[in-house]
């Protein structure tokens, strides 16, 4: 994040920046790309401003195009259509004030968003590099209609370097985005009272991602926790279940819930786990509404993530393309008892190498609280990364041993006895280029202009591709990354296989995806119904909820006491706490 703090955004662009700064997976520290060539870091400086840049101005042309509208009506009601909340359509309106009637006289020479993007200097003009674009190349001349561009922003008011420097908002400056900005290294919620690492409130980290804090004044009371003096009192697991019944003087925590086995989902996992997703909705000028961007406070306080739909730990219906199926609402109706007892570990980037870094947030008491089901989902960063050489900087399946035993010996210090430990192999994502190369990308839909392949290649030119290994044009590099994800599923299944622990045991899963793609097709749905169509890289919410469906009967039918059996009280627990159900 701290390469985005040093940028400025471009009026509306903020909202565009912020987003695809979270959909390019990032696997290195700042150490280590301070390590890089100059090369590279020139290019990751300008790959944020630049991708937004790129968003912003062709949703702007594309609204004026659709409502036979000038360029500067079409940026007002661009504005228009964000939601008032935390300010944003009111930042959005004076910004396009100031620079809108400055960023007409280039609109009027019907330069296109790349030319647009270099001459106001947030697209790299630096001649030792390439120049990246991703709409086709000016007829008269990429480059020269750029330096022509360029003429018009020196002799501009408001467009020149001095001012767009001094004038533009800096992401992590703006009071609601500050507080985004200060979650983005950790994972543990903003908003926690009495520091027990879970929340009251929904995002920032907070009960989206981990289960409701039903007293965040007392740090005794939290989900997961087996169950003090049988919650005759209160209720210490926030579970809903408490008190005592009056006609036998039975704690219904004991009468309902003692011997069946109660335990948590949780999961480590990178931004697939966490559900990564920008609504397409976003940069559909022909469809745009005030409805369009009503989730956008939701989001962007999410980190652009939906944990709260995920097939790992989703606890809400979905309303962002499918239906949610989560493994911990299976858990929860398997048994009553499970109730708001999740966690989703997750972070955009997150692999192997990084995982202990934000596993410390895990609210796990191997003494006090009831055992769990831990899903480790990293699904695709230790082979996908923006490097050019992205095959030298793959993770080895000698690393990949190492980093996963480092992450097992700390769990096995953390999750009480009991617990479960489930692996999730990598994907096979030679699907995504071969699903979608030639099929036109959401901001390309309008005028047929922009296809995946063209958007891969404009992302790997920025070394901002997310998965350089797998969105790419070369079958052979494709190829050379799929073997690469089988050797570290293999390092999976032989830790799964050999390796023994003393407070779980461990299981393995291999070839999820796989498995989802074939029952989609199966049914005769098209195969890119299953990979979101803004980043072109991730599973939607069709694929989570078949993976969940996937994963739950390969689970409950090899290994029966990982989640183990029905609750036989699930009927009476709801009718008699039926008014605690709620997250």
């Amino acid at each position: 994040m701290k390469d985005i703090v040093k940028k400025p955004a471009i009026s509306l662009g903020f909202i565009f920046i912020l987003f695809i700064q979270h959909s390019t997976s990032r696997l290195s520290s700042d150490a280590a790309i301070q390590q890089q060539s100059p090369k590279y870091i020139s290019i990751t400086a300008n790959r944020d401003t630049c991708i937004g840049c790129f968003l912003l101005v062709s949703v702007i042309e594309q609204l004026a195009q659709v409502h036979n509208t000038t360029v500067l009506k079409s940026m007002e009601l661009l504005c228009s259509y964000l939601p008032e909340e935390y300010a944003l359509r009111g930042m959005c309106t004076m910004l396009a004030e100031i620079f809108g009637p400055e960023l007409v006289k280039l609109f009027s020479h019907n330069w296109n968003a790349d030319v647009i993007c270099h001459a106001i200097n947030l697209c790299n003009t630096d001649p030792r590099y390439p120049i990246c674009h991703l709409s086709p190349k000016s007829k008269k001349g990429f480059k020269k209609s750029i330096k022509k561009a360029e003429k018009i922003v020196k002799q501009s008011t408001y467009l020149s370097s001095e001012v767009i420097s001094g004038v533009l908002i800096k992401i992590c400056s703006i009071p609601f985005l500050k507080r985004i900005c200060e979650i983005l290294e950790s994972s543990i919620p903003l908003q926690d009272f009495d520091k027990d690492n879970f929340s009251s409130f929904p995002t920032m980290r907070g009960y989206d991602w981990r289960g409701r804090d039903c007293n965040d004044a007392n740090n005794s009371v939290y989900p997961g926790r087996r169950p003090a003096n049988w919650d005759s009192v209160q209720d210490s697991n926030c579970n809903g279940i408490s008190g005592v019944d009056t006609e036998d003087g039975i704690p219904y925590e004991k009468k309902f819930c003692e011997g069946t086995d109660a335990k948590g989902i949780i999961l480590l996992g990178d931004s697939a786990g966490a559900h990564f997703h920008i609504p397409p909705e976003w940069l559909t000028a022909k469809t745009m509404s005030e409805k369009t961007f009503s989730n956008l406070p939701l989001a962007i306080s999410n980190e652009l993530d939906w944990p709260q739909f995920s097939q790992y730990t989703g606890y809400e219906n979905s309303t962002i393309g499918g239906w949610t199926n989560s493994l911990y609402l299976r858990l929860r109706k398997s048994n009553r008892c499970n109730h708001r007892d999740y966690q989703n570990i997750s972070r955009n980037g997150g692999s192997s190498h990084n995982l202990l870094d934000f596993l410390k947030s895990l609210a796990r008491n191997q003494q006090l609280d009831k055992p769990a089901v831990v899903f480790y989902a990293m699904i695709g960063n230790d082979v996908c990364n923006a490097h050019a050489d992205t095959l030298s900087q793959m993770t080895t399946p000698q690393k990949m041993l190492s980093n996963v035993m480092g992450t097992l010996e700390y769990l096995d210090s953390h999750l009480p006895n009991g617990s479960h430990v489930i692996f999730i192999g990598l994907a096979d994502g030679r699907f995504l280029w071969d699903t979608l190369h030639n099929r036109y990308h959401p901001i390309g839909e309008l005028n047929k202009d922009v296809t995946y392949a063209q958007l891969y290649s404009f992302l790997s030119c920025l070394q901002s591709n997310p998965c350089e290994g797998w969105m790419n044009q070369n079958e052979t590099l494709r190829n050379l990354t799929t073997e690469r994800a089988e050797q570290l599923s293999n390092v999976l299944k032989e830790i799964a296989l050999s390796k023994k622990f003393k407070n779980f045991d461990v299981f393995y899963i291999e070839h999820l995806y796989q498995k989802v793609i074939s029952e989609w097709t199966k049914m005769g749905k098209a195969p890119w119904d299953l990979i979101e169509p803004v980043d072109g890289f991730h599973p939607n919410q069709i694929a989570s909820a078949l993976g969940a469906d996937i994963i739950w009967k390969e689970v409950t039918q090899t290994w029966p006491e990982v989640f183990g059996k029905e609750n036989p009280y699930n009927e009476a627990i709801i009718a008699k706490f039926a008014d605690q159900g709620g997250h």
